[in-house]
């Protein structure tokens, strides 16, 4: 009787803990699933309209803030990084490259964006918005993923500072430059523009732009930092925005200074009988004189 006794203790022991354990385990899946859902639904937030507007434009920062954000933003039909992928592609479209779309890029890397998705939307949509905003676009993408990004090389940084490709090394010409240099057509058709670019302590030649009417050169500096100089004249340093024009027939050379990458458009103007005469290298002492 006693051996009876202990063996249906044993099984009501054992169904008691499956049972309890079943339950047990299907209370965590629920518990888990609640706090999936609530993270999910946790609530957006907006005070930038108050803390900018809200004293010059109240309604305003009130529509910004609870009506766009806090209904909008918080509406659980569409996911957070559609949403923000809808809204980068919304502002790339209009030409919005200020602080609010790197705001919203910023959005989009937070809600789950990659580097290589933002990409491939920039890229997607450069073909109906147009490609200077995807370049626009591009350059701000950069740097709110630049910690996804690998080391980069010294090229592969100053690309990422300046508008226009660096281009192909300018193998063609090498013989007329001290050091590196690459170059990339802008245009090819009615006017003639490309971006050379010149790594640190490259120069080119002296040259002359020759011409029997008309002709020269015009340089505008897009990146770096580089200098211009004519023939028993200083040089002049040339940044991004400054624009050189060059005479035709006259003795010149341009390139990088010692410290900097640069890059300038180099614009070819039309004339008669036009050519291009290649005379001796800037010498390193003449070079030097800029440091």
């Amino acid at each position: 009787m006693k051996k009876k006794i202990l063996i249906i203790t044993i099984l009501l022991t054992f169904i008691s803990g499956f049972i309890l354990g079943f339950c047990f385990t299907k209370n965590n899946k629920e518990i888990k699933m609640e706090i999936k859902k609530e993270a999910a639904m946790k609530k957006i937030t907006q005070t930038a309209g108050r803390n900018q507007l809200g004293s010059f434009a109240p309604e305003f920062a009130h529509y910004n803030d609870d009506i766009l954000f806090g209904e909008n933003w918080n509406n659980q039909d569409i996911d957070l990084k559609t949403r923000s992928i809808i809204t980068v592609v919304s502002l790339m479209s209009m030409g919005i490259t200020d602080n609010s779309l790197i705001y919203h890029l910023q959005n989009a890397k937070n809600n789950g964006v990659t580097k290589e998705e933002i990409a491939a939307i920039i890229t997607h949509n450069a073909f109906y918005a147009g490609w200077p905003k995807a370049w626009a676009v591009f350059n701000l993408a950069k740097t709110v993923w630049a910690d996804d990004t690998t080391a980069l090389s010294a090229k592969d940084k100053y690309q990422t500072s300046i508008m226009f490709p660096i281009g192909e090394p300018n193998n063609a010409y090498a013989k007329y430059f001290i050091g590196q240099s690459y170059l990339a057509p802008v245009s090819t058709e009615q006017v003639k523009i490309y971006n050379v670019t010149f790594e640190p302590k490259c120069r080119n030649n002296w040259h002359i732009h020759k011409a029997a009417q008309g002709g020269g050169q015009m340089l505008i500096g897009v990146g770096g930092r580089g200098y211009y100089q004519e023939w028993g004249k200083e040089p002049v340093e040339i940044v991004e925005g400054t624009v050189i024009n060059i005479p035709a027939n006259v003795k010149h050379w341009h390139g990088a200074a010692p410290d900097s990458w640069f890059s300038h458009l180099a614009v070819e103007i039309d004339g008669v009988d036009t050519s291009n005469e290649w005379l001796e290298p800037v010498s390193d002492e003449e070079y030097n004189k800029l440091i």
